[in-house]
């Protein structure tokens, strides 16, 4: 079986081809370094995401603060991760980098803010 997957680890964006037997990873040919080619076999074999939400803010200049996971987290996570976030309320301050959550969903990632919110 044959896999297309476009590289992410820089600018170039490398059109990688993976070809996998049995389950395994027998070629990866297209990649402009070894990057891309660290790259396209973890996005094979396991793939892991950022995810990106916003939560709700009381008392403060925005309704919203923007969030991410500080890592990335299993693919197949990522829905848990955002049911994580549904009912979390933070009260302003909250400033670029602040801990909204720790450990998320228990997958050892904590979720952190990438926005300042001012208190009103």
């Amino acid at each position: 079986m044959k896999k297309e997957i476009t590289c992410i680890m820089c600018p170039v964006g490398c059109t990688i081809q993976v070809t996998i037997q049995n389950g395994d990873v027998t070629s990866i040919t297209g990649n402009a370094c070894q990057h891309g080619a660290a790259y396209a076999r973890q996005e094979t074999a396991e793939p892991h995401r950022v995810v990106m939400s916003v939560v709700r803010c009381t008392g403060g200049d925005l309704p919203t603060v923007a969030v991410k996971t500080a890592a990335p987290v299993p693919k197949q996570a990522t829905q848990k991760v955002i049911r994580a976030l549904t009912h979390v309320v933070m009260a302003a301050p909250v400033h670029v980098g602040d801990v909204i959550v720790e450990n998320v969903a228990n997958l050892g990632v904590d979720v952190v803010a990438t926005r300042s919110v001012r208190q009103q």
